[in-house]
Parts: C-alpha cells; structure tokens; sequence
C-alpha cells in the first residue's frame, strides 16, 4: 500500500480509539460519501451503483446470490475462471439444479468469443460470467465483446475484475455489466480485507438483492414486509471495516492520479520483459497464453517444487507466488502443469529488479 493509503486507514482507525466507533462514522460522514464517489470514478459508474464489501468474492457471491435461479437455469462461463467462483456455481448446481456451462476456448487462448456468443442467443442462460483476467496466468479475455451480445440478449452479465482493476483501465460502460467485482488489494494497492461491488442501475430497476440483505441493504417497515435500498448499498452489510473503505477509496484516488493508462504501459512493459528473460532459462516453461495478457507472468520451473522457489526467493527479497493445481484446474489440465509459478510485477518496480528476480531464480533452479 503507498503512504496516502496508510495515513487514512491508521487516522480513521485513531479516531475510533479516540471517540468510538458509531461517533467517527457520523464525524467523517463526508469522506465516506466521497469514498462511493472515488471508486465509482475508477470504473466509470455513480457513487449509487457501488457497494463496499468484504473481498472481491464476497462482492460476486453477493451478485450471484441476488440471480432468482429455478431449477434447469444455465450459468454460462469461461475455462478459465477463479477457482472460488467455479465453486460456487457447483454449488448451486448441487442445491438447486443449475446447469453450469463453459464456453471454449479459441484457438490464441482464453474465451471463443464467436462461440460464446452462438451459446448466449442458443442456451438463454440466466447469468454469463467471465473472469476478466485469470489468477493463474495472465490472460486477459475479451469481456467488452461479451457485455454487447448480453445486453442485446438482455441477459445478466457479471464480470471478475479482481485482477483486472488497478493495472488497466476498467470502464463497466463499456464492458456493458450488469456487476462487476473487484478487490482493493493487489494491482489497486489498496487494503487486504476490502472490496467493492458495481451494480447496473438495470439490476437495481429488476428489485434484484443479496439472498440475505441486512438492515444496511434493507429497512424491515412492517412485521412481514421490509424495504430495499434504492441503490447498490442494498448488496452491503451493517457491520463494516469503515477505516478499510476510506483506505480503499485513497488507493482508488491515488491510481487515477497515476493514471490507469501509464500504468497499464508501465506494467505489460515490466512483464513482457521478464516473459523474454525466463523464456531464456533452461527448464522454465512459460505458460500465459492469450492474444492480450496483462501482467501476470506464469511459469513452470522443471523439476523443482514451486513452493520450495517462493521459500527460496522470499528470502532474497522477493515476492512470488506458488500456485496448486487447483487454482485453475481446467486450464493447468490443458496445459499439463500441476504447480506453476507466478511473478507479477507493478508499476512501482524497475528494470533492474526484474533482472534480479530473474537470476535468483535461474540461481535457485540450477542448485
């Protein structure tokens, strides 16, 4: 997290010591009506279609959770979706009957777009989701395509940003997305803990909630009868990490003052140049596949254990990740690899840090 993001947390979190907690919720009533405003100018939304959540999964559990699915329904998606969304649709298969579809992939990698859209005017699902950009690789897939055959459809639509947002320019118009959620962590650079959720004024118009909305989304006006919200807070919960919501509506502000398109420069220029110095290391295996990728670089190191490089390289100072077969579990089958590496650089990073996790990593792989 950049410095800006601390000081709002660690004030907002000071001022609750000082006077409690339902006391600096009214004090900063202000900022946290300017903290919708911020996050709605990232995606290019109004304050009244953001919701503050938990994580990036609790926002698009809470959009699934709001779909009225009857038995026989299809939820068309992707193979290369984020394991925990896949887990949830399974679970709704198993509870309630739903049919869980995936579209192909096209031949370049990720999503047939063609496809897809032959399946969404073909099949009728109640929700299409696609996962902008997989945590497993840095594949990016075309949602912006998708969202136009959804709306002309008038098919629900939900996208995954949780990679996505904070490293390009993320626009929920133009994806044309009845919900989109994200995280404020990793490319944001915002707090571990928080999220938030986009929600078309389309969705809100349908009367369309959370299964379990609570006295934040809802007002309980009568003994059997309650009210929504009219806007997006209908999706949120009472009780909630305030000074995290600030810190996330900071971390917004400070990307926009940066500029989602520099950054977006910045970081496939950090990545395509660490892909062409692993792609020189004997026994490293690239394994991003994608006419467009972002700035995640996967990679399986041959003959050692993912895990036991991260160990290694964390030690010299440098952060990666170790990634399972069951992170993507369709999409390392097709790719043969049962753990992979993942090294994402930021915006912040140098050439010549890039240069240096490459030899620790060509140091670890020949010991």
């Amino acid at each position: 997290m950049p410095d800006p993001v601390l000081t709002v947390i660690r004030q907002y979190i000071d001022l609750e010591s000082r006077i409690g907690g339902y006391e600096a919720h009214a004090a900063m009533a202000g900022a946290f009506d300017d903290a919708y405003r911020a996050v709605a100018q990232l995606v290019g939304s109004s304050a009244r279609n953001i919701a503050f959540t938990e994580s990036a999964t609790v926002s698009f559990a809470q959009a699934v959770s709001s779909v009225p699915f009857e038995r026989g329904d299809i939820i068309l998606t992707t193979r290369n979706d984020y394991n925990s969304n896949q887990i949830q649709f399974l679970s709704l298969r198993d509870r309630l009957g739903v049919a869980v579809v995936r579209a192909p992939d096209g031949d370049a990698g990720g999503v047939d777009v063609g496809v897809m859209e032959e399946m969404i005017r073909g099949l009728r699902p109640r929700l299409v989701s696609v996962t902008h950009v997989p945590t497993n690789s840095g594949l990016v897939q075309d949602v912006t395509s998708i969202g136009s055959v959804c709306r002309e459809e008038g098919v629900l639509y939900l996208v995954d940003a949780c990679q996505s947002v904070g490293q390009m320019p993320v626009d929920v118009a133009a994806i044309g997305c009845d919900f989109l959620s994200a995280t404020s962590r990793k490319f944001l650079r915002g707090p571990r803990g928080s999220g938030f959720l986009f929600v078309s004024d389309r969705v809100l118009d349908l009367g369309l909630a959370p299964l379990f909305p609570d006295l934040r989304g809802a007002e309980w006006v009568e003994a059997d009868r309650y009210e929504l919200a009219d806007s997006a807070i209908r999706f949120e919960t009472w009780e909630s990490y305030f000074a995290l919501i600030l810190g996330t509506a900071e971390a917004a502000r400070y990307a926009m003052s940066i500029g989602l398109e520099s950054i977006q420069q910045r970081v496939r220029l950090l990545a395509d140049g660490l892909r062409e110095r692993l792609a020189r290391i004997d026994g490293v295996r690239l394994l991003d596949r994608g006419a467009e990728l972002a700035a995640i670089v996967s990679c399986e190191p041959a003959g050692h254990d993912p895990a036991e490089v991260v160990a290694a390289l964390r030690k010299r100072g440098i952060n990666l990740s170790a990634q399972s077969r069951t992170a993507a579990v369709i999409d390392n089958a097709d790719k043969g690899v049962t753990a992979s590496l993942r090294l994402s650089p930021h915006y912040y990073n140098t050439e010549e840090e890039i240069e240096a996790a490459v030899d620790a990593l060509r140091h670890c792989l020949s010991e």
